[in-house]
């Protein structure tokens, strides 16, 4: 096996609406392709990530609530680096999103801070 890269992160969202507005107009990522699924009853929606990475936000009619204890088992946040966190955090302040005070990593002295998407989906900010 020769891993690459990550190809993509799929997220289930409660809200399929509340959730496209956040992830586009909040985060600012790019719609790539919209996919309605009628077999499921589920929207697809590709984001692009500055041009690299690609998440697929999902819709279903009925899922399961995601464990938000972010110590729990499984997927722990997703993080994306950022050149400018004070900056970033402001943005997110300015679209009335609750972001954590910024913290700096122990290990590596770089700048962070943590939000959560509209289902409490981890979100971290990494400043390189």
């Amino acid at each position: 096996m020769n891993l690459k890269k990550i190809h993509h992160i799929a997220v289930i969202c409660s809200n399929y609406q509340v959730s496209k507005d956040f992830y586009v107009r909040v985060l600012g990522l790019t719609p790539i392709r919209e996919v309605y699924r009628e077999d499921r009853d589920s929207y697809k929606l590709d984001l692009e990530v500055n041009g690299q990475y690609q998440i697929e936000l999902f819709s279903f009619p009925t899922p399961p609530a995601r464990v938000n204890d972010p110590e729990a088992a499984g997927l722990r946040h997703l993080a994306f680096e950022i050149e400018n966190i004070d900056e970033a955090v402001q943005q997110l302040k300015d679209m009335q999103v609750k972001v954590e005070d910024i913290r700096i990593d122990p290990w590596t002295q770089k700048k962070f801070t943590f939000f959560s998407d509209p289902d409490g989906l981890p979100i971290e900010l990494y400043e390189c």
